[in-house]
């Protein structure tokens, strides 16, 4: 199968133009049938384990120096999230700070979501997300790349991939999610854990980007506070505008 049909395929998998529920669709494609077969009633009986409802709603987020994607959920209906798991990348590519143009191997930083589910992935399954986003756009230099996935199979550049157990486990999660009327699944990815720490750590890595991690730094710190995640807008200099700090 070409990239590009595989691609044209996942795309109408992922608006859901083919009359069935996503579920449905995403299941017609072998490695996501074989993927909730392995997982989904261990998964099932973890969500019931942590207290939340099957009808929940799903954020990522995203450590780069700790190698990290977190999972959190929360009942539909519920204020806070509760984390539910927290998965390793497995390879890396480019340094701490954000991408900024096509070819650099960097992995994005800020605010994004899921854009396109690919059951026909290279990389067994993928989640893409909607790299360059505004601030990206307005920061970014000529050519500003695109197709940032997290994905199974441990090779990138400028992606985050999880071993294939593990994407099964999250790509899995993210169709219930999707299924159950999530229509905006959030992916935050931050350099490091943005604590006093963590700062302190990015002050002496990359002073040039001091500026920028404590822009997201105002999201991540609403988050850790209240659960909740932080309404923003992205100003005509590409800077996140929190209305609540």
């Amino acid at each position: 199968m070409s990239k590009f049909v595989s691609f044209a395929i996942a795309l109408l998998i992922t608006t859901g133009v083919l009359g069935q529920t996503f579920k449905a669709t995403q299941q017609k494609a072998s490695r996501v049938k074989a993927a909730y077969a392995e997982k989904w009633d261990e998964l099932k009986s973890d969500i019931k384990k942590k207290g939340i409802k099957e009808n929940f709603e799903l954020f990522m987020r995203v450590f780069k120096e700790d190698k990290l994607v977190e999972v959190w959920l929360k009942s539909a209906g519920e204020a806070e999230y509760k984390l539910f798991k927290t998965y390793a990348i497995c390879a890396s590519s480019g340094e701490l700070g954000p991408k900024r143009q096509q070819g650099d191997g960097q992995v994005p930083e800020g605010f994004y979501t899921v854009a396109v589910f690919n059951p026909y992935s290279s990389y067994h399954l993928s989640l893409g997300i909607n790299y360059p986003n505004a601030s990206d756009k307005i920061i970014g230099k000529g050519n500003l790349g695109g197709d940032i996935m997290i994905h199974g199979s441990c090779v990138t550049i400028g992606c985050m991939p999880l071993t294939d157990t593990y994407i099964k486990e999250v790509y899995v999660l993210c169709v219930e999610a999707r299924n159950n009327g999530q229509q905006t699944i959030p992916v935050h990815i931050f350099p490091t854990k943005m604590d006093a720490k963590g700062i302190a750590f990015l002050s002496v890595t990359n002073s040039k980007q001091l500026d920028f991690w404590k822009n997201i730094k105002i999201g991540y710190d609403y988050f850790e506070q209240k659960r909740q995640l932080p309404k923003f807008s992205v100003d005509k200099t590409g800077k996140y505008v929190f209305p609540e700090k």
